[in-house]
């Protein structure tokens, strides 16, 4: 049974990078590390195989590797959430099973990566997997780095059809996200990502929080923390720290995985190994990695 329930989940969620070591094999050491790192940094929650965690690059034992690893690490002290990547409705669900037994919380569906299809081929297929488990389910909708995804109405009606489809993992600009709370009559929690871009006007607009590759984890636990408190001018000190690093990250998803992740590793004290094919740093982008590692300081008390 999972130790939380969508009620509790809020705040700052992990989701973590997939670290390899200099022979590309996953680094169960550094992995840890990580999932130390962003527990000490107060995070409210954890999470793994998104974009941040490479998942099209792992086999799919590897991403089970990666549940069990998290899971253990986390150990049950915050709510613990794994993206389901998959092309079919089968290949989905063995990994939702597997979810299960790690000791996941919730789970995050993704759109399969197989082709392109109308929103009503998405809606099925999504359903067909929901009805699969009795986690909680949220749909990740991020039409900019997938090249497909769900209106808000859309997303309302497949909300309307599955119950156990509770929670949002949107990855848009915040008046996207206003406007897909609004639609859903806020009765349907949501998240946003986007390496924090936005953070305090997501959280205005309604966000239950934001789920981020930890590069600046911490400093984004402090802005949510502040603003849960009623002190925006402190939140918006927070976010102001963090937003050049996000700026510079996320200029797409191979420069977050290139250089938020050595940001993310100067920070912690982790050298960072790519696995192949990958975007390779240049010595400008190094240079930003060494001056935003210095401005925001170790991570995580490491």
């Amino acid at each position: 049974m999972p130790t939380f329930t969508p009620d509790t989940f809020h705040g700052i969620h992990a989701i973590v990078y997939a670290l390899f070591d200099a022979e590309e094999r996953l680094d169960r050491a550094a992995m840890r590390r990580q999932v130390q790192a962003c527990l000490a940094s107060g995070v409210h929650g954890m999470a793994a195989l998104g974009l941040a965690t490479e998942v099209a690059k792992l086999t799919e034992a590897e991403r089970r590797t990666v549940m069990d690893w998290v899971a253990e690490d986390t150990a049950g002290r915050v709510p613990l959430a794994f993206t389901i990547f998959g092309s079919s409705v089968a290949e989905q669900i063995a990994q939702v099973r597997h979810a299960e037994r790690s000791g996941a919380d919730w789970v995050i569906l993704q759109p399969p990566a197989a082709g392109a299809f109308g929103a009503a081929e998405y809606i099925r297929f999504f359903g067909r997997v929901a009805e699969a488990t009795t986690l909680p389910v949220a749909i990740q909708n991020a039409p900019a780095f997938f090249g497909r995804g769900l209106t808000a109405d859309e997303i309302r009606e497949l909300v309307l059809q599955h119950p156990n489809i509770q929670l949002i993992k949107g990855e848009g600009p915040v008046v996207d996200i206003a406007g897909l709370i609004e639609r859903t009559e806020g009765r349907v929690p949501v998240f946003n990502g986007r390496g924090g871009l936005e953070l305090v006007d997501n959280l205005r607009a309604g966000c239950r929080g934001m789920i981020l590759a930890p590069d600046c984890i911490d400093h984004a636990v402090v802005a949510y923390e502040a603003f849960r408190r009623g002190d925006e001018e402190a939140a918006e000190r927070a976010y102001q720290a963090m937003l050049p690093a996000a700026v510079f990250s996320m200029q797409g998803i191979e420069n977050l995985l290139c250089y938020g992740k050595r940001l993310f590793g100067a920070r912690a004290g982790i050298d960072i190994h790519d696995r192949a094919p990958a975007l390779r740093p240049v010595a400008a982008g190094e240079a930003m990695v060494a001056r935003f590692a210095k401005a925001l300081g170790p991570l995580g008390g490491l």
